[in-house]
């Protein structure tokens, strides 16, 4: 593309980058900016696990049933998914083009005696690499790229053939934007103002295309819902604001 810096990744939003590692100071506190990010983990965690281990028929209520394999985390900000999939076994790399972000989960890591390779890079930079991973992770950030097709066609690169893609992400819808956008940013103030766009959320269908041009077959997909009488997120039917999706590259 013409003007573009030599390295940078064509789905990179540099404002989005700067917005996210302002944060990395408070990342990991629970009652911090990130709050809801911590409520949400339990449950992505939980979906992400289970998709993973039918994919490579591992015991889901085993203690590391993702022993052996090589898990990537796109987006990784200060490990808060990071940290969790390496103690079900998973030998993690997180990438984040936020620097600080790194340097605090670097550090987070260490104190918590856990093996997670951190780099201040871009999925891009690791396919000129031609690394590939057994599962990769990129989850709450397609609706935080510049160009989601380009970016889910990176994700689809990284996976090794038989391998599978994992995303969370926002729905592009009204209840989405009443919900996330006008209900959590400015009237609960559950996040900062100006972490989410409404025009930058993607459907399930508009996810699914990109996945099949990458490569990927989606082979399950399904909401992820706040539920107020249990004060907790969970799985649902109900895709119309949180979902989550895993989409297999044919071995």
């Amino acid at each position: 593309m013409a003007g573009r810096q030599p390295g940078r990744a064509a789905s990179l939003d540099a404002a989005e980058v700067a917005r996210f590692d302002a944060l990395a100071g408070r990342w990991w506190d629970p009652d911090g900016p990130m709050r809801p990010l911590h409520r949400f983990n339990p449950a992505r965690v939980a979906i992400f696990r289970d998709a993973a281990c039918a994919r490579f028929a591992r015991d889901a209520q085993g203690m590391r049933p993702l022993d052996g394999l090589t898990v990537l985390d796109i987006g990784c900000g200060a490990g808060v998914l990071a940290e969790p999939l390496a103690r079900l076994g998973g030998a993690v790399t997180g990438v984040d083009p936020a620097p600080d972000l790194i340097e605090v989960a670097k550090a987070h890591a260490e104190e918590h005696g856990l093996d997670i390779a951190y780099r201040a890079t871009t999925a891009e930079e690791l396919v000129a690499e031609r690394a590939q991973f057994d599962v990769v992770v990129a989850s709450e950030v397609v609706e935080h790229v510049a160009d989601v097709d380009a970016f889910v066609g990176t994700v689809g690169k990284l996976v090794k053939p038989g391998g599978l893609a994992l995303f969370s992400t926002i729905n592009r819808t009204l209840m989405a934007h009443a919900l996330v956008i006008v209900g959590a940013e400015y009237v609960l103030r559950w996040l900062p103002v100006g972490t989410h766009s409404y025009e930058k959320f993607v459907t399930p269908a508009e996810l699914r295309i990109a996945a099949r041009a990458a490569g990927l077959e989606v082979s399950d997909q399904r909401g992820i819902k706040f539920d107020p009488l249990k004060n907790c997120w969970g799985q649902s039917d109900d895709m119309s604001v949180n979902y989550a999706m895993a989409a297999a590259k044919a071995g």
